[in-house]
């Protein structure tokens, strides 16, 4: 039985990442892991209102697609200790564009960081943002065309706040 088709929680650009993984999978049940996956790594952590839409999505019951997201220890379903997020894109046109320079100063700064960081770092494979590349998210908002000075500049910036 094939799903109704509904609109994503948002209009954030990462849900295209988690659509595009139903599509290639044909919005079939089997796919439900795998776009568990997409939804983690774009949103850092599965919320309500992401299980509910990749459930009705696929046609799964939500009892079904939450029982997966907390028998598997690699889902969270909340977001990280940190009061922010930056996630940043590995995709092709990111990764080629300098993602991995903009994620080794991010570790160089957050990580050497002796206090508890207020900023939680991921890796996702896409933003679908390639026109921006390399693109970061910072707490919900993408941010395109990022030197890594650039970057440690705007966590700077938060970690100025935190003090």
């Amino acid at each position: 039985m094939k799903a109704a088709r509904i609109a994503p929680p948002s209009d954030d650009k990462r849900w295209r990442v988690v659509d595009a993984t139903m599509r290639r999978h044909g919005y079939h049940a089997h796919a439900l892991i795998e776009t568990l996956h997409a939804t983690q790594e774009s949103f850092g952590f599965l919320d309500e209102d992401a299980l509910r839409y990749i459930a009705a999505t696929l046609g799964v019951a939500l009892s079904h697609a939450y029982g997966v997201a907390t028998f598997y220890r690699r889902f969270t379903l909340k977001p990280r200790g940190a009061r922010h997020t930056c996630v940043v894109c590995t995709g092709t046109a990111c990764h080629l564009k300098g993602a991995p320079a903009l994620l080794d100063a991010l570790h160089r700064r957050i990580d050497n960081d002796p206090t508890n960081p207020p900023v939680s770092i991921m890796a996702a494979r896409c933003l679908a943002s390639c026109g921006l590349a390399p693109a970061v998210v910072f707490d919900g908002k993408v941010v395109g065309n990022l030197t890594p000075d650039l970057t440690i500049e705007r966590i700077e910036k938060w970690l100025s706040d935190e003090s």
